[in-house]
């Protein structure tokens, strides 16, 4: 609910909105083209590895970190690195999670490939298994081999998948179309299951919101996702990752002092309260669910759990449903241990959930930032 002090620095935004001129103000405060050139990129750089690449980064990652670090290798290989600094220690401190996102770059970098009759040999973890945390050893060995491979029908979704955080619509996920993304994220030794059953939903429902709750409540785990947090045009495109908070009305509020770094951290706040409000009619709007679970037999394990969402994202694009991971009961820091074990009692099967998405229909959003090829190319970009 919005403060009288709320109201009055609204109001005094209108003041300033208006004294700029609003029609200039939204064109100046949209949200940013500039972000966003790598989605209209796809496919433009010579080399053939390099255009791969370029499809590669447009995959799905945990907050939007984009960890890959890419070396190319010889004429017909590359090997795939994990940007260390780029991980989530608070939220993902096995730093699972960021090797999911590893795995839907390789499955988007397979798929490319195909596109072109290139089969994409990936050897995953070729030094071994980095446990408990990732480390400087390779995540995995791609080699390119010509004339090896048929065009991919998914990569026609490459282009148009998204991660949609809209309120979802009431209209019903028809049980057919939940079938093709069980059989679209059954890759890898992966296992995609659904439900639209209202009673399993509703309790689906009750679990990510206290999930959300808990990371959001967590001072350490919420100031991590606050400190990626994006606020406006400027920092959308000075950093071009992390979680995007952007548009005309997110500008006049961050103007106003509505909306900042700090206040978005103080629970005490309006930001924070408005942040929670704003969350949970879409928790609550979830109309189907899908999941990915598999034996998680070390870390190939999850990067094949990245393939196989990838590949399910893919086919909810192609299908028109909008899909949006909701996925805090699955992390692994203390707090969250009793939903974690709940979620895994419901819906596990004995096995370990990876992936937990609501599934729907929602008003269409636009991609999310990009950083671009050369900032994970090693030797192009690279401090």
């Amino acid at each position: 609910m919005t403060t009288r002090r709320g109201i009055l620095k609204l109001v005094g935004g209108g003041v300033v909105l208006a004294a700029l001129g609003g029609a200039a103000f939204y064109l100046a405060n949209g949200p940013s083209d500039e972000a966003r050139t790598a989605w209209r990129e796809a496919g433009a750089p010579a080399e053939y590895r390099r255009r791969f690449l370029s499809y590669a980064l447009l995959a799905p990652n945990p907050h939007n970190r984009q960890p890959w670090l890419v070396r190319l290798d010889g004429e017909d290989g590359l090997t795939l690195f994990c940007d260390l600094d780029r991980r989530l220690p608070e939220t993902d401190p096995f730093d699972r999670q960021i090797v999911l996102g590893c795995g839907a770059f390789l499955e988007l970098l397979s798929i490319a490939a195909a596109h072109e009759g290139y089969a994409a040999e990936i050897t995953p973890f070729p030094e071994g298994d980095p446990a408990p945390r990732l480390d400087a050893r390779a995540v995995a060995q791609v080699k390119f081999v010509a004339r090896a491979a048929q065009a991919d029908p998914a990569f026609a979704a490459i282009g148009i998948r998204r991660t949609n955080r809209n309120t979802y619509s009431e209209r019903d996920v028809a049980a057919d179309l939940l079938a093709q993304l069980d059989a679209a994220g059954s890759v890898h030794g992966v296992m995609a299951q659904t439900t639209a059953d209202a009673g399993r939903v509703a309790k689906l429902r009750d679990i990510t919101w206290r999930g959300h709750e808990t990371e959001s409540l967590t001072y350490r785990t919420m100031k991590e996702s606050i400190d990626l947090m994006r606020i406006g045009k400027a920092e959308v495109e000075q950093w071009r990752d992390g979680l995007v908070l952007e548009g005309p009305m997110m500008e006049l509020a961050r103007m106003t002092g509505m909306v900042s770094h700090e206040a978005l951290l103080d629970t005490k706040s309006d930001a924070f309260k408005m942040g929670l409000d704003t969350y949970r009619p879409k928790a609550a709007s979830a109309r189907a669910y899908a999941w990915l679970i598999n034996d998680h037999a070390g870390r190939t394990s999850e990067l094949n759990a990245g393939r196989a969402y990838a590949r399910l994202a893919l086919k909810a694009a192609e299908l028109g449903l909008a899909i949006h991971p909701w996925s805090q009961a699955l992390q692994e820091f203390p707090e969250m241990r009793p939903l974690y074990d709940e979620v895994h009692a419901l819906i596990g099967d004995g096995k370990r959930v990876q992936m937990l998405v609501r599934a729907g229909y929602a008003d269409a959003v636009i991609p999310a930032p990009r950083r671009g090829l050369a900032a994970h190319i090693l030797g192009e970009g690279q401090s």
